[in-house]
């Protein structure tokens, strides 16, 4: 016999109480009720719930201490805030308080049939999961990446916007994956988007889908990224770049949970989370003007840094054996390991490109190397630029300094004097190798984007990509 699922049902308006139960006993859930704040916790003191619907304003208090109880008492109970319609500053605090999500009166029943499939989900996945079983795809002993995946754990049972922050590098979509197969949505789609990859003229397209004949090209109906991810997570990847037209339909969608096809004349109802992530400080864009403050604080409800490379350098020796042993399968080789020396030489870099750097130098040196044991040669670790040479080694002929953006140069920034060797073409080329390559960086490797930032053409950028043997 199937055991029968109960929900707790807190509001003051009578009629709102009576909507609630009679939806949710056609769901098949058993409702209790409450009224007040005090009559929640002796509900919550008798009974165990799957689910817990909550008011904001009672006559006694408010719905944050109902979910204050659930969040310290019943760590594994979704409990959702209803909250007035456009109030996002309430909403924004019950979902810092641990709240699963939020529905505005009046009540879309649609949504909130969505919003209680997605809490059971949840409440049957907390249940059945055994404890520290959570992120294990993050790999690290460090307390920075302890202390991480505890985030996450938590941070996966809520339907809170997520803002992952973090440098270039760190595997801030690893992040992303990881909440979404972590929460109730994991059965739902997993839809990622480089925001700075699409043309601004196309980007409502992209988003929102398009009708059949509402511009030129529109051969046919189109659902766009909302559509994909619909009843699962959308990450917003470089969300920095979006243009500020666009921040404001997006903020709309997000609040309202519908949108609009460019070209319908209704809004059609989607339930997805939203996870965004930059590698830029999205704090300092929004005081310079150029990503909105309220955009910026309906995604970043809750907010994830993960750390950089260089800030958990004792995860180095695990973490390369496990890129070593992965590219060793794929390449169905023995599976190398690394030389006192070439660890040694990793430790003392830097990594400005983190844990996708250190994937490529791995990658690199176990084609370089001869053995079944890296050597620090092996890797071919990219060095800063030298002091300058002296009269007395320049006139003996000393190796010209190597210049790396990877090692946190700017060659905006190089002097002359610091690299210059008696050969002049060599030297302009190392000048034009760094800003290049420093470009390819900061522009995600997308050539175009680079191109524009260097002024020059993209055939412009091809032919010196090839002329100096960048790949």
């Amino acid at each position: 016999m199937t055991e029968t699922r109960s929900a707790l049902v807190v509001d003051d308006e009578r009629d709102i109480r009576e909507l609630l139960v009679m939806t949710l006993g056609r769901m098949g859930l058993r409702c209790d009720t409450a009224s007040t704040v005090g009559e929640a916790h002796s509900q919550l003191a008798r009974n165990r719930y799957d689910l817990c619907l909550t008011d904001m304003r009672l006559p006694d208090g408010s719905g944050l201490e109902v979910i204050a109880e659930i969040t310290q008492k019943f760590p594994n109970t979704p409990v959702a805030m209803i909250t007035a319609f456009g109030n996002v500053e309430a909403a924004v605090e019950a979902l810092k308080a641990g709240a699963f999500d939020f529905v505005a009166k009046p009540v879309d029943l649609a949504v909130l049939r969505d919003l209680v499939r997605h809490a059971l989900e949840l409440h049957e996945k907390r249940r059945t999961t055994p404890p520290g079983s959570v992120a294990t795809r993050l790999y690290g002993d460090s307390s920075a990446m302890t202390s991480l995946r505890a985030t996450i754990a938590k941070v996966a049972r809520s339907q809170a916007p997520v803002y992952i922050a973090g440098e270039s590098g760190v595997g801030k979509e690893l992040v992303a994956r990881t909440i979404h197969a972590e929460s109730g949505r994991a059965a739902g789609p997993f839809v990622p988007v480089n925001c700075g990859a699409i043309p601004a003229e196309l980007m409502e397209s992209e988003f929102f889908g398009h009708k059949k004949g509402s511009f030129t090209g529109a051969h046919a109906d189109k659902p766009g990224l909302f559509q994909a991810a619909d009843g699962g997570t959308l990450f917003l990847d470089e969300v920095a770049e979006l243009p500020l037209p666009m921040q404001v339909k997006l903020l709309r969608a997000i609040q309202e949970k519908s949108i609009r096809a460019v070209g319908a004349n209704n809004e059609a109802v989607v339930d997805v989370r939203i996870l965004s992530a930059t590698h830029k400080n999205l704090a300092a864009l929004v005081e310079d003007g150029r990503f909105r403050h309220d955009l910026y604080y309906r995604i970043n409800v809750i907010e994830l840094r993960v750390p950089p490379l260089r800030e958990r350098l004792e995860d180095l020796p695990g973490l390369s054996a496990n890129v070593l042993s992965r590219l060793a399968g794929t390449q169905g080789r023995a599976e190398p390991k690394l030389c006192d020396d070439a660890l040694e030489a990793l430790q003392a870099y830097p990594f400005p490109g983190n844990v996708r750097e250190l994937e490529n130098i791995l990658e690199r040196s176990l084609a370089m190397a001869e053995g079944d044991c890296i050597e620090a040669s092996d890797l071919a670790l990219p060095k800063a630029a030298g002091p300058a040479a002296t009269p007395a080694t320049a006139s003996h002929g000393a190796p010209q300094a190597s210049i790396s953006p990877a090692a946190g140069i700017d060659p905006r920034t190089l002097d002359p004097r610091d690299t210059a060797t008696s050969a002049l073409p060599s030297y302009i080329s190392e000048i034009e190798r760094a800003a290049i390559q420093h470009a390819l960086q900061e522009n995600r490797y997308n050539k175009t984007r680079t191109a524009a930032a260097l002024g020059i053409t993209f055939r412009a950028l091809r032919y010196k990509l090839k002329k100096l043997g960048i790949d």
